[in-house]
């Protein structure tokens, strides 16, 4: 039998979406959504490369959206804060029925549930193969969790971001308005600025440029795709300094 592969990346922070959590509903979470993304990041371990987690909240509280609607921005993002502990928690409770060890870390302090975000402790359930979810984004209020997943990819030196969307990648224009969009393969980050492409909020952008992070943009919907990544092959669109 030949040995399989070595895995191309030693370490990964993978950014999923609140929404990636609905499934076909329109509020909540999916457990069967739950599972299935579970069961590919347990693959992923089995690989021998390291996984740490970040979730958005916006299945449960969208912060920028309940401001638009009139309520302070800071309570709004809070609130968001605290979806994606819900998420967060949720996510670990199907690792570890799949047999993965997880640990969530929390921006925020809410000692009773999980464990405050310790950068060194983070890095140390990694290489021990724990994955680690880190919840409440950064801690404070205007700041999406797009940046949150920068900002943690980097301190904990992750080799790449990568941020699971609805699409295999970024295309010229919205390929389900324009069928004639294509996808890039390779972008630069200077280019997905100047261009006000909608990969990530600009800030997360600019840190990912900054920090030298590269950032694999693929879709969640085709099953396997995580596993092709760690692997080496070509999926979705790759963002980096070039």
């Amino acid at each position: 039998m030949p040995e399989p592969r070595a895995p191309r990346y030693r370490r990964i922070l993978l950014k999923l979406s609140g929404e990636a959590l609905l499934g076909n509903g329109d509020y909540g979470i999916d457990p069967d959504v739950l599972r299935r993304i579970g069961a590919e990041v347990v693959e992923v371990l089995a690989r021998g490369t390291q996984v740490a987690l970040v979730l958005g909240g916006g299945n449960i509280f969208r912060g920028a959206g309940l401001a638009r609607a009139g309520m302070d921005r800071v309570t709004a993002d809070h609130m968001g804060m605290l979806g994606t502990v819900m998420n967060s928690l949720a996510m670990q409770d199907a690792l570890e029925g799949l047999g993965a060890h997880a640990r969530v870390m929390s921006a925020l302090p809410i000692n009773d549930v999980c464990e405050d975000y310790i950068r060194r402790r983070a890095i140390r359930h990694l290489e021990k193969g724990r994955v680690t979810i880190f919840a409440a984004g950064t801690g404070n209020p205007f700041f999406t969790t797009d940046t949150a997943a920068s900002l943690r990819a980097i301190e904990i030196g992750a080799d790449v971001l990568l941020k699971a969307t609805k699409v295999n990648g970024i295309y010229t224009a919205d390929p389900v308005k324009d069928p004639q969009a294509t996808r890039y393969q390779t972008l630069t980050y200077d280019k997905v600025l100047t261009d006000r492409l909608e990969v990530m909020d600009a800030t997360a952008i600019v840190m990912c440029r900054d920090n030298n992070l590269p950032l694999q943009v693929f879709s969640l919907l085709n099953p396997g795709d995580l596993l092709k990544i760690v692997d080496g092959e070509d999926v979705g669109t790759v963002v980096s300094n070039g």
